[in-house]
């Protein structure tokens, strides 16, 4: 399993970003919020300056493209833990 984060940022900032932070894991850019929107996971109007943001969530996915779990909050500063997604991942079917 891998994890993928995507953003509504541009992909320079994201691509900052992940050098800034040390990740190790992809960071993809959905700057027209195309993906979030399918999810409905974007929050109009709600980030600085009134700027979309994405609403935090994280989605455990199989091979076959099947969301298996997700955790979906209105906080942005709000996400699943490490212990909480291993916990999901060990209980998925195998």
């Amino acid at each position: 399993m891998q994890p993928v984060a995507i953003s509504v940022d541009l992909p320079e900032t994201s691509r900052d970003l992940c050098k800034k932070a040390g990740y190790t894991f992809p960071l993809l850019s959905d700057a027209n919020a195309e993906v979030i929107r399918r999810y409905d996971l974007l929050h109009k109007g709600a980030g600085e300056n009134g700027h979309d943001i994405a609403r935090p969530a994280e989605f455990l996915v199989d091979r076959n493209g099947v969301v298996r779990w997700r955790y979906l909050t209105e906080d942005f500063r709000v996400r699943a833990t490490p212990e909480q997604l291993l916990e999901a991942a060990s209980a998925l079917p195998k």
